[in-house]
């Protein structure tokens, strides 16, 4: 089982862009945190999601 955002999902398996594009984020408009440290973009196509994997999806608001 993995957490994402302090839920159990289930997406061991899955590579992180698969996972936010299945969840509707906008890769442009997050940062995604993996057992604590900030993943580069540019390893989002390569990094496979493993069973214990801790993952924050932070997404950016604007406004005025």
């Amino acid at each position: 089982m993995v957490k994402i955002n302090g839920k159990n999902a289930d997406a061991a398996g899955k590579t992180i862009e698969e996972y936010i594009e299945s969840a509707g984020y906008q890769k442009s408009r997050i940062v995604v945190e993996l057992n604590q440290a900030v993943l580069p973009k540019a390893e989002y196509e390569c990094t496979r999601i493993k069973d214990g994997d801790v993952i924050e999806i932070v997404g950016f608001v604007g406004g005025g």
